[in-house]
């Protein structure tokens, strides 16, 4: 018998504890990794615009101080108080994502309208709406219960949400984000309990909505052919990926040496950003690019620990959202560099330079933390014995009728 909301509160408050130490220190890696590697990635890029070489490095700085404070906030804050606001939240992301449209609040830069102008700094909102998506479904699949699998009242109005933040995404233009927000929703109404029917029938939905806003803008569509045939068009449309496999190629096992990247000095473009694994691998090697990989999957491993053992259906889908959020675009971003797949525009979490990014992400883990403080406490459970990992406990909705 499933526990009331009061009942689920006490049993969770009983067993507070400590937060995830390993999960701690596995954020705080990320982090300085990606503050080592904006400091030798955007030294030329810094002096060009700026005249000064650590511009870049010291504004990334600011941002995780910033995003320091929201990462305490989170950890503090009980994260059950996010399910009460959950519509609030939504709410003015949604908001937001419409403001980048008005003139004298957006902010356009190459034909594209992602940020808004809040006086200190540019902030991108659908970075806020990666966090109010995850939050929001799941305080909304948390009420729907084992309601969740119906199709009228779940599956449409899920599609109905997703689709209307994806559009609002993809009209800045940004589809590389809007398809790590379908990659966030569509795994959270997996895990939630949805029948698998109707989830590999969203996947299909997915490709072919994909499939037209590709043949949409003629700029998408190239990147798709060059990826199909990234040698067909080297000095053109296959320039970046390109330059990038050609970054990669050069680091070899040990990479030129940090701050010896070729590439930096305006061959690669979005150095600093979309493209910084690249430098990674073409500085640090396969050692140093493996070493980036095996700090996100370890990331993964730990989060879904936190997810696995969740005390209620909130925490287990913030938790497991946040997680696929973090690892999901992690993985585009690589795949895409490495040439398998097209190239998307999406950044490296905690490695890419970027303030509305780093800044959402902490806040993020700090109720990541939160709720690792609340899991249940168990000698059998998968957090700490390997071999007795439970998969059914992550996605309850597989081979659900």
């Amino acid at each position: 018998m499933a526990l009331s909301r009061s009942a689920q509160k006490s049993q969770a408050k009983a067993g507070l504890g400590k937060p995830d130490y390993v999960l701690t220190i596995l954020i705080a890696l990320l982090i300085i990794f990606g503050l080592v590697m904006i400091s030798s990635a955007s030294v030329v890029l810094s002096r060009n615009e700026t005249g000064d070489a650590n511009y870049y490095f010291f504004s990334q700085l600011k941002s995780v101080g910033l995003g320091l404070v929201l990462l305490i906030i989170g950890y503090k804050i009980n994260y059950r108080l996010w399910r009460k606001f959950a519509p609030i939240l939504m709410f003015l992301s949604l908001i937001a994502l419409i403001m980048v449209f008005l003139p004298g609040i957006g902010v356009e830069r190459n034909g594209a309208h992602r940020w808004i102008n809040l006086g200190i700094m540019n902030f991108q909102p659908s970075e806020l709406a990666k966090l109010s998506l995850i939050v929001y479904l799941a305080a909304w699949f948390e009420n729907k219960g084992s309601e969740v699998k119906k199709f009228w009242t779940s599956t449409i109005p899920f599609v109905f949400i997703l689709g209307l933040i994806g559009l609002l995404v993809i009209f800045e233009p940004d589809m590389g984000t809007s398809v790590v927000l379908a990659l966030i929703g569509g795994v959270i109404y997996f895990v939630a309990g949805a029948r698998l029917l109707h989830v590999m029938g969203m996947i299909g939905l997915a490709f072919i909505a994909g499939w037209y806003f590709i043949k949409y803008e003629t700029y998408r569509l190239n990147r798709f052919m060059v990826f199909l045939n990234p040698s067909a068009d080297s000095s053109g449309m296959g320039y970046h990926v390109n330059q990038a496999l050609l970054a990669v190629g050069s680091g070899g096992l040990i990479g030129l040496g940090f701050g010896k990247s070729r590439q930096k000095f305006n061959y690669l473009p979005e150095a600093t950003t979309d493209s910084i694994f690249a430098i990674i691998a073409e500085e640090l090697g396969i050692i140093g690019a493996l070493l980036a990989v095996f700090l996100f999957i370890a990331f993964a491993y730990r989060s879904l620990m936190v997810a696995r053992r969740a005390p209620d259906v909130f925490a287990r889908l913030v938790a497991v959202g946040i997680t696929t959020w973090i690892v999901g675009q992690a993985l585009i971003n690589i795949m895409a560099i490495l040439s398998l797949l097209p190239l998307t525009g999406v950044p490296l979490p905690f490695i890419s330079y970027g303030g509305s990014s780093i800044i959402m992400l902490m806040l993020a883990c700090g109720i990541l933390l939160n709720i690792s403080k609340h899991v249940q406490k168990g000698e059998g459970s998968a957090y700490h014995r390997f071999g007795r990992w439970n998969w059914r406990a992550y996605f309850p909705g597989f081979g659900g009728n």
